[in-house]
């Protein structure tokens, strides 16, 4: 198929430069973003020495015009002690976002993980824990009002059977914490989109995708605003969802009413040893994301779970596991960089033959 001349250029500089937002948005979508991480946790896992060339990647506006903080907007850092509020972890990547131009989807308000310690080890109930969590709420969303263009608001709310995780909110409160959570939110930060955020809810037959249908359900029933589901998409590259599951899915959810869905987490992890085959697994599964975004309306972008491999999460949490991400440790692009460039530029030339055949039917008229 030949494409026509300014789309050919076009394809030229991506593929020369993988310019993932750029291509992303000609593609229709409103980004392509990586999440990171503050430079004391990358120190930390003693990774310094690759900062100058992380940073430029990082930096660059055509290849990332969106980022997420992996950490320091969370419980952990944010109220380290009761009614105590410090936002110096999550400041770091709010910072970068503005001094670089990207949009910030803010990371997460109210999850089972990651808490401080203090949450965990209080006597909880119903009324003191209902007014712990509207003060965190209304202090995180109101520090950043303004700034962030959406918020993971819940973050995996649900077990792995569809079922709502017994976290102590849950244990102590019910769904009545989800939808506190939400309310919150909207008054802190009126502006911002309210996402649920989870993992395993990206096939259209799971039990953990009906169980975020059902939240989102259970929000609108009530009036509680909520405007998207974050699919985290942390796969595995020898058993990923096809992008017709991808399609169906986010279908799914946009039909239940919110008006986004993204891809918010993604990665593909790959059981080593990494060789070639497994290399062209992930691509397809990047694709399938790339691809099956462009195809539903809602779907607003792709967050990948930082790109670059060392500052991966994935071989601490699946030992074994690795190279999920879109470089190499030698900041070399892994194959499904192109494989990703290669489908936003089918769509925009297919974008570009339809409304070059809408213009001569309008001549020929």
């Amino acid at each position: 198929m030949r494409l026509p001349v300014p789309v050919s250029l076009l394809l030229l500089g991506g593929l020369a430069t993988a310019q993932l937002d750029f291509l992303a948005k000609k593609a229709g979508l409103k980004y392509f973003g990586a999440a990171t991480d503050t430079p004391g946790q990358r120190e930390r896992a003693g990774l310094q020495a690759a900062y100058t060339q992380y940073d430029a990647i990082l930096h660059d506006p055509k290849q990332f015009g969106q980022t997420t903080p992996t950490n320091g907007m969370k419980w952990l850092f944010t109220e380290p002690a009761p009614g105590v509020f410090n936002f110096t972890e999550g400041e770091v990547v709010a910072d970068l976002a503005r001094d670089t131009g990207k949009l910030l989807r803010c990371h997460a308000l109210v999850w089972h993980n990651q808490l401080a310690p203090w949450v965990e080890s209080t006597t909880w109930t119903p009324d003191t824990l209902r007014a712990a969590i509207v003060r965190h709420v209304s202090a995180v969303a109101g520090h950043w009002k303004g700034r962030c263009y959406a918020w993971d608001v819940v973050n995996e709310a649900l077990d792995e059977d569809g079922t709502y995780r017994k976290s102590l909110f849950y244990t102590v409160l019910g769904e009545e914490y989800i939808k506190l959570a939400f309310q919150a939110a909207a008054e802190a930060d009126p502006g911002a989109k309210l996402y649920y955020n989870d993992y395993g809810i990206e096939r259209p037959a799971s039990v953990k995708t009906a169980g975020a249908r059902r939240i989102v359900k259970m929000l609108k029933d009530a009036g509680v605003r909520i405007d998207g589901v974050g699919m985290q998409a942390h796969l595995h590259a020898d058993n990923h969802p096809s992008m017709q599951d991808h399609v169906d899915t986010m279908s799914a959810y946009a039909a239940l009413g919110v008006s986004e869905v993204a891809f918010t987490e993604l990665d593909v992890r790959i059981t080593e040893p990494v060789n070639e085959t497994k290399l062209a697994w992930q691509a397809d599964s990047y694709r399938n994301v790339a691809v099956a975004c462009t195809k539903v309306k809602q779907c607003v972008g792709i967050t990948v779970w930082d790109f670059y491999d060392p500052f991966s999460w994935i071989p601490v949490t699946f030992p074994g596991e690795g190279a999920g991400l879109l470089w190499f440790e030698d900041f070399k692009p892994h194959p499904a960089v192109k494989a990703m460039v290669d489908a936003f530029g089918e769509v925009i030339g297919n974008g570009t033959k339809c409304a070059e055949k809408r213009r001569r039917r309008s001549l020929t008229a």
